[in-house]
Parts: structure tokens; sequence; C-alpha cells
């Protein structure tokens, strides 16, 4: 058994994840649930010789030296997987995300209706937040791919790696991955400047210094998507500000009650008849929530969330209950997310 056609496998049985670890047997992750992918259980020695034939000589040395390394990689059938390559108890194994082939559209993730006004600004930062494997690079994607049909603009990516093909329709797309187009992402954003950009996505804030040059350059008349690794509106922007030291902490504040248009932050739920389905948060910057930026009293956002409506804002609890009442959704799934929701805001 090859790499390749275990890959293969996965995109068949229509898997979200596969999982490669030394001494055990490969997993495939279907709609959120694991099971295994085969009985036999795979040695480490042949984990080591399965992924060495996979990345060749050259990416297999920087893998030994860097101890982990994301790439895109595709199967003959045109499949795309986002793989991460990593040592553990001194073995190999590897972490495979499946990307479709297919761009999805706006409509095809159920976005809300206010997320195509964001996609409308000329400029702002728009976030989207949620755990790992919760859909945001295909809602993120949705979104870049609504503006590419509908706007002419200079949308420039950086990702790591570079996962959804974009082919330019009315603007044009420059897609630059971390390690072969650009060193870090702090140093994407700084000369992204220089690239005429209208459109930035970045795809992960992941420290101070991606996250400063992010909040820049939406100050500075860009429209500028990323992510973030977080469970709600109000936690994304104390996982902002806490970044910064506290004398910086002020001026971030005002910053990003200034450039900040909305948060979309999402979960991935198993549905009731199979598959998936997203339930989304939605937070606007209206006048209201940039006050309580600026003041720091980010635990009324909830709050205010829940009294916006009429600005297109949706709280998580708002998002579970229509999706039960849709049946979309079990009651088990809906009792065991509210539950989360409210551990959530107890400890904001």
């Amino acid at each position: 058994m090859t790499l390749e056609s275990m890959l293969q496998e996965a995109a068949k049985q229509q898997a979200s994840d596969f999982h490669l670890i030394s001494n055990m047997q490969p997993f495939l992750r279907i709609d959120g649930q694991l099971k295994e992918l085969d009985k036999k259980i795979i040695k480490a020695t042949e984990v080591e010789i399965l992924i060495k034939k996979a990345l060749g000589e050259d990416q297999f040395k920087k893998l030994s030296t860097l101890k982990e390394l994301d790439i895109a990689y595709a199967i003959p059938d045109g499949t795309r997987f986002r793989i991460n390559f990593h040592w553990e108890k001194g073995n190999l194994g590897l972490a495979a995300r499946t990307i479709p082939s297919e761009i999805p559209t706006m409509e095809d993730v159920a976005m809300p209706e206010i997320t195509y006004d964001l996609c409308n600004y000329d400029r702002g930062l728009v976030l989207v937040t949620g755990p790992t494997g919760c859909g945001k690079s295909t809602s993120l994607a949705a979104m870049i791919n609504y503006i590419n049909q509908n706007r002419s603009s200079n949308i420039i990516t950086l990702e790591d790696p570079i996962e959804f093909i974009f082919k330019p329709i009315k603007s044009i797309i420059r897609q630059r991955q971390l390690g072969t187009d650009i060193l870090s992402f702090e140093e994407g954003l700084v000369h992204v400047l220089r690239q005429d950009p209208n459109v930035i996505m970045v795809g992960e804030m992941r420290n101070l210094e991606t996250i400063s040059a992010t909040i820049t350059l939406a100050e500075t008349g860009h429209l500028v998507f990323a992510t973030l690794h977080t469970y709600s509106a109000a936690q994304t922007i104390d996982r902002i500000i806490d970044i910064f030291p506290p004398h910086q902490q002020n001026q971030i504040r005002m910053q990003i009650a200034l450039t900040l248009k909305g948060v979309i932050s999402q979960r991935l739920l198993p549905k009731e008849s199979g598959g998936r389905v997203a339930a989304r948060e939605i937070m606007i910057n209206n006048p209201a929530i940039a006050n309580l930026i600026r003041e720091n009293k980010v635990a009324q956002i909830n709050t205010a969330i829940q009294t916006g409506a009429k600005d297109g804002m949706i709280t998580m609890d708002t998002a579970l209950t229509n999706l039960l009442k849709q049946k979309e959704i079990t009651q088990e799934v809906f009792d065991a997310n509210m539950l989360a929701s409210l551990g959530r805001k107890n400890r904001l």
C-alpha cells in the first residue's frame, strides 16, 4: 500500500481527513467521526518509507531538519490534500486534509446574507474564526470566489500551503505560498503593498507580527480577510488585544474599532441526515460594538450581538436554534453545543 493509494481511498470515501501514525492502523475522519481505513498496523519503518517516497529527498531532508512540514499534495484523479508531516515520539506521521476540487460558492456553504456585504467593502478587516477543522478555509475561499466573480480587483493571498486554486474571472489573483513564494507571513505582508492589492487574504494570523501587519494593511485602505483559531467573536477580540504588550493595547483597541468590519465565528456540526453543517455566529462592527471594543467591555459583546439582529448579527445560540428548527441537527447535538457555548461565555 502506498501513501497515494491511501489518499485515493480517503477521497473515494469522502473523508475530510486522513491520519497516518507509526505503529497504528490508518484512520479516516468522515462526517466528524474517526474510523479505521484498514485493520493492518503500519510499522514506523514502513511509514518512513511511504513518506520518503512521497516527499522526495530534498523535502524529506527539510522535514528531518524542521520536524514539521506543510505541503499541498495532489493525487492522479486531481483531488488535492493539505498535508502536515510531523514527528511523534521519534517516529514519523502525517495528517492530511482533503481540499474539495471545486471552489464553493457562498450559496454552497450557506453563508448568511450579511456576509455578502462584507465582501463588497473596499477596505477593512474581516475575520473568519473557529477551531481546527471547522471549515474556515472553505468559507474564506467562497468569499474570495465571490469577489473574483463580481469585482474587478487585484487579490493577493498568503497561504500555508495553497489550498483552493483560483482562476481569474473578473479579478487578478496571485496566490503566494509560505516557504516557496514567501519566507514568512510577516515578510509577505510587509512587501504586499508594493503589489498594488485591493484585497488581501492571510491564511492565518499566527503571532503578534502577523496580527499587527494585518491590522495595519486594513487601516491603509485594503480589504483584508484572515483566520484565527478562536471560538467566538468576543474571544476573537480578546485574543487579538491580549497578544500585544500592555502599553500597546489601548492603541490596538482603537485600531480594531476603526478597521474591523465583521467576525464570522463558525463550527461544523453533524447533520441529522448525514454529513456536516456550519453554525455561524456573525458580529458586525456597528457603532455599539466599536464603542465596546474601545472601552474594553468585551464581555458585553454577546449582548450587543443579540440586540444587533437588524444589522445582520447572529449569536451562536440563535444559529444553533435555527438549525434545530430546520431539522439540520439533532436535539443531542444542539444541547451539547449550547452547553459548550455557556461554558465559553462564563470564561470571558
